[in-house]
């Protein structure tokens, strides 16, 4: 199951960010997640699928290790938006807001897509208060607050070691998360980065969660034909400025910046299809002109289009010769 990342080549190449696409809404509510305490376990492992309760806009005080086991789709982490497929491994910090939604075909489902590890911050720490060792692990988890995607080598033994926790008991189990979480400390630097611009905690009011849901089904909804804030302030019932206050203070971005991102990642996944045209890519993603496209992706990924294809192309074919 070794992770495909396509999108990491591209990322190399450009300071901007990775491309994300479906037609999917991103949750129901962005709720607290409640993560049910075992008193016989340090932490909380385990796999569900796609669609499911579990895979929803969510955030909760524990640290996540989340493996995508199937197909491929967008994620949404703080305020980061991008792609992920197969193999994609990721350490989402405490109450950072967070989901991924596949790419489906009407009917379509995926058993056991999510592997996923949740530990409380506090139960580290104690750990790390009796074992000096382990603040190797310091820069790691200060790191997740801002959420970390793994790459390469590092992701491939990443999701090898989660999957195998999940059959392990006792110390065994301990000394296999402590053994991953080193493995993910001491990942070389083109193995990892850093998604959300800054640390992004959800905040614990759930009129706020509830608002940022349905503006984001909305979003999504209507990319093609234009989401507007004034729609979007509307149906939460409120003013355009407070709607645009507490949608910022929430997701860490404006509801203009979203759209556009979401707008520019959904024409990088269509790029991949060798037959459509940049004209025709642009018009699906909400563009009607060309050169104000070809414009705001050079702002987003600092190459165009038409470069991000050739690079996507060339990896691709590196790929298969390989």
């Amino acid at each position: 199951m070794r992770a495909e990342h396509q999108w990491s080549t591209v990322a190399r190449e450009s300071e901007g960010r990775r491309a994300v696409t479906a037609e999917h809404h991103i949750g129901r509510t962005a709720v607290r997640e409640v993560i049910p305490r075992d008193p016989e376990s340090s932490f909380r492992w385990r796999t569900h699928g796609f669609p499911d309760p579990l895979a929803r806009w969510n955030h909760h005080p524990e640290i996540e290790l989340h493996l995508l086991r199937r197909g491929s789709g967008r994620y949404v982490i703080g305020d980061a938006v991008g792609s992920f497929s197969t193999g994609a491994f990721f350490l989402v910090g405490s109450n950072a807001p967070h989901d991924w939604v596949s790419d489906l075909t009407p009917g379509e489902s995926f058993d056991d897509r999510d592997v996923v590890l949740q530990f409380h911050p506090a139960w580290l720490e104690g750990l790390r208060a009796v074992a000096p060792e382990l603040h190797e692990l310091d820069a790691l988890l200060e790191r997740s607050a801002r959420a970390v995607e793994f790459l390469g080598e590092t992701a491939f033994r990443a999701a090898e070691m989660l999957l195998d926790i999940g059959g392990r008991t006792g110390t065994d189990r301990v000394v296999g998360l402590l053994d991953l979480l080193g493995v993910l400390a001491r990942a070389p630097g083109g193995d990892w980065r850093s998604l959300s611009s800054h640390a992004v905690a959800a905040g614990s009011e759930s009129e706020r969660s509830d608002i940022v849901a349905s503006a984001v089904d909305y979003i999504f909804e209507h990319l093609h034909d234009g989401p507007r804030l004034a729609v979007a302030a509307r149906m939460a019932g409120m003013s355009e400025s407070s709607f645009s206050r507490r949608f910022a203070a929430a997701t860490g971005q404006t509801f203009s910046d979203l759209v556009r991102r979401l707008r520019l990642t959904h024409a990088c996944r269509l790029l991949e299809e060798e037959g459509r045209s940049i004209s025709s890519i642009a018009y699906e993603a909400g563009y009607a002109n060309l050169s104000n496209f070809n414009r705001r992706f050079r702002d987003e990924y600092s190459m165009t289009p038409r470069e991000f294809r050739r690079i996507l192309l060339r990896s691709r074919a590196g790929r298969e010769v390989s």
